[in-house]
Formats: C-alpha cells, structure tokens, sequence
C-alpha cells in the first residue's frame, strides 16, 4: 500500500470509529485545504453521504473566495451545512481588527462554537489539524476530551498507543477528534494532487503571492509565490524555508499566547 492509501485509511478508520462511538457528531469545516480533504475523506468513509452535520464559524470577516468555496461545495455534495455566529459580539463590532486577538478569536470563534454546541447537543466534533502545524497543536491527541468550559488540559491527557484510542467520554467532557493528525502539508498536497479535489483558488498565486493558510482577512497575510498549480505548490514547498502559518496573525504571538488560545477551546 503507498503512503498516501495508508494515511488515508488510517483517517477513515478514526472517522468511523468516531460515528460509532458518539451519539451526534459534526466536523468542523473552514473550507481550508485541510478542513476540505477531511470532508473528502469523510464522503469516503460513508460511501458518498456524509451522515452528519458539516459546521462553518463565520466571524463576518472571511474573505469573499471562501464564502463561494464554501456553497459551491455544499451543492456539489450535498452537505448538512450549519453556520455558526456570534451575532452578539458581531452587532458590538467586535473583530481581529478592533480588539487584541485572544478576546476576538474566543469570542467570534470559540463562543460561536459553544454555543453550536449547546444548540444542536454534539458529543464529539472532527476537526481537520495536523501536527505539524504549530508546536501547541502537536500536543494534542486523536481523541481530545474538553470540559463543559472548553478548557482543554493539556497536561494530562490520554495514551494512545499503536491503534488504541480513547474515544469514550463521559457526561462532562466533549471530545474534539483530529482524523488529520499525522498528515503533512505535502501530504495534503500530494493528496489533493492524487483525488483531484476541489480547492480553494486563494491557495493560487496571483500577481506574485498567495495564500498557503485561510482565515479572518485582518489576520491573513499571503506569501511571495508563483505558484499557480498544485504541481508547482508541491514544488515549491520542496525548497520553502517559510512556516506554513507565517501568514497567520495568531502564530505571530507567543507560544503562550496560542496555547492559552487552544486550552480555552480555540480550534
């Protein structure tokens, strides 16, 4: 079996024992590259329909190439699509260019995800992160249990070891599930490469520079590129010395600051 099969299968496994396990589940979708391809894998998973419902946390300040992305993907598959806002803080005008970013990102984000949560009653959510990403998020487990305050302890959290996870949780926790965990960047690319997915087109260069990481406008910052192809993506990522998330406001800050982020439920 060739790497990318493995690493696929290994996904599809966690998806599914994430449906068998939890009672109602939902996967968290930015329409990013990585997001995307677990929406791929998770249509594979169920032969097409994915039985659950895909979630967007739109903080009013996504760039217009997302929006379309997003309900283009949404008719061509046939998503359950639920958005999530915080119109409270929105209607305040609070934003990424307003207010210092752990009050914008727990409010447009983490409080619109809770309160997601405490609508539509989710057990367990996926999420599509990877471990190479950031150094916090190298931390976290498949199976990532949080409090009924969203704090993730990140100090104590369960083994897995081999294939053995911990995906059973009792009536305090949710659990956030990570099917990407052990992809890379490549991977991703070789992958989106592989299946032909559709992808987002400011992952494309235009005039010299793209974007090799989506998010809020004010907190997104494209990098010099001309890459303007997946083959010439997968090439110049061969060679680039530049942080995949260089481009993003919150990895800017301190270590301290993104984990703080994170252990308070941050995605």
């Amino acid at each position: 079996m060739d790497h990318l099969s493995e690493l696929e299968n290994r996904s599809i496994y966690i998806i599914r024992e994430s449906y068998h396990q939890f009672g109602r589940l939902g996967m968290l979708w930015s329409v990013g590259k990585d997001s995307t391809t677990l929406v791929w894998l998770c249509r594979k998973a169920f032969f097409g329909r994915i039985p659950f419902p895909v979630i967007y946390i739109d903080t009013g300040r996504h760039f217009p190439e997302m929006y379309a992305f997003r309900d283009e993907c949404v008719e061509r598959w046939g998503l359950d699509l639920i958005v999530a806002r915080n119109d409270e803080a929105l209607a305040r005008g609070v934003g990424p260019d307003t207010g210092e970013k752990l009050t914008c990102c727990t409010l447009l984000k983490t409080q619109a995800l809770k309160d997601c949560i405490a609508v539509h009653g989710f057990d367990a959510l996926l999420l599509g992160i990877r471990r190479d990403e950031h150094g916090i998020r190298a931390k976290e487990r498949y199976f990532s249990p949080r409090d009924r305050q969203f704090q993730w302890d990140y100090e104590n959290q369960p083994p897995e070891l081999w294939d053995q996870y911990t995906s059973q949780a009792d009536d305090e926790f949710h659990i956030r599930v990570h099917p990407l965990l052990h992809w890379r960047e490549v991977d991703i690319w070789r992958y989106i490469q592989r299946e032909e997915l559709p992808i987002n087109p400011l992952y494309f260069a235009r005039d010299g520079r793209r974007y090799r990481s989506l998010g809020c406008m004010p907190c997104c910052e494209p990098v010099v590129s001309d890459a303007s192809s997946v083959e010439e993506i997968l090439e110049e990522l061969r060679t680039s010395k530049i942080a995949e998330r260089a481009g993003r406001a919150q990895d800017k800050e301190d270590a301290y600051t993104m984990q703080k982020l994170r252990a308070l439920g941050y995605m």
